[in-house]
């Protein structure tokens, strides 16, 4: 079942990094044009938000499994273990936070550049919080 989880984790990565990317983008090229916030905006950030909150919950799955009996004292003297098991999770609950936050003030703006620009902040922060924590030696 570990290796199930792990998988759909692993692939499920890609997706998410393509949507927070995408997200990022349409923040982007909306705050520094003058785009009209459309439905598909809004689909963007919520399919970014849903695959992160995925990748979140199988990555909360996966470490309880892996800790259930892990020695700490171990794993905080390993650096490779410590990135595995302490920094990368700590930052996908973090970028978890931030899509969260950044699809709720995108949705709650009236105006067209208060929401795009709340989307390039929060998921571009999310974006590079993830991509500073991705394990690229296991990626491929």
């Amino acid at each position: 079942m570990r290796d199930i989880l792990l998988n759909i984790h692993h692939y499920l990565a890609f997706a998410a990094l393509i949507l927070l990317a995408w997200a990022t983008i349409n923040g982007i090229l909306g705050t520094t044009s003058e785009k009209l916030w459309e439905d598909k905006h809004r689909k963007v950030n919520l399919f970014a938000l849903i695959a992160t909150h995925t990748m979140f919950l199988l990555g909360i799955i996966l470490m309880v499994l892996a800790l259930s009996n892990a020695d700490m004292g171990s794993i905080m003297k390993n650096a490779v273990a410590r990135k595995a098991y302490i920094e990368h999770p700590t930052v996908g609950i973090l970028a978890a936070v931030l899509v969260t936050i950044g699809n709720a003030k995108s949705k709650k703006e009236i105006v067209n550049g208060k929401r795009f620009k709340s989307t390039m902040i929060f998921f571009g922060l999310a974006l590079l919080l993830v991509l500073s924590r991705l394990p690229f030696e296991k990626l491929f």
